[in-house]
């Protein structure tokens, strides 16, 4: 985990309007498990903030979970979240789609990310499995370096560039 901590009493860099404390940190502490898809989203969102893959990968599907989630010097700086639309994903279903627009600042590159974002349960908790992403890029200064095909992607999902959002 890096040192990009949320205070207590800041508000919460979900967005939900609640400071950090009453809103994620319960959740990304471990002393609570969110209920509904939308709230384990984010949380995950939240953990993104921080450079918490602990979190990031205790709350993935066993069966899509990243072998490595680090952030390495890639530093993206998310900005804000946006939730879309959800389907499904209350406390009693089994599967949830949160559709989501986040933006973030990559080096020189301010750009957003959307993403459909499959949720399933597994033995009574909520975790991510997968999510079709859209990233469309508002430029405001072109960014000097070129992100190769294979490298990590910005977006600190932990996939290949090309897998995520190339």
């Amino acid at each position: 985990m890096s040192d990009k901590t949320t205070m207590p009493d800041q508000p919460c860099p979900c967005q939900s309007g609640d400071g950090y404390d009453l809103c994620c940190a319960p959740y990304i502490s471990g002393g609570e498990v969110p209920l509904t898809a939308e709230t384990l989203m984010r949380s995950r969102y939240t953990a993104y903030t921080q450079e918490n893959s602990a979190y990031l990968i205790a709350t993935w599907h066993p069966d899509t979970v990243p072998v490595d989630l680090s952030f390495g010097g890639n530093t993206v700086n998310w900005k804000s979240l946006r939730i879309l639309s959800t389907e499904l994903g209350q406390h009693d279903d089994e599967e949830g789609r949160v559709e989501f627009e986040a933006r973030f600042q990559a080096g020189n590159q301010t750009s957003r990310m959307r993403e459909n974002s499959l949720f399933r349960k597994v033995n009574g908790r909520w975790v991510y499995v997968d999510g079709e992403v859209d990233r469309a890029p508002n430029k405001t200064v072109a960014s000097p370096k070129k992100i190769g095909r294979n490298e990590p992607c910005t977006c600190g999902s932990g996939k290949k560039f090309k897998k995520c959002c190339g």
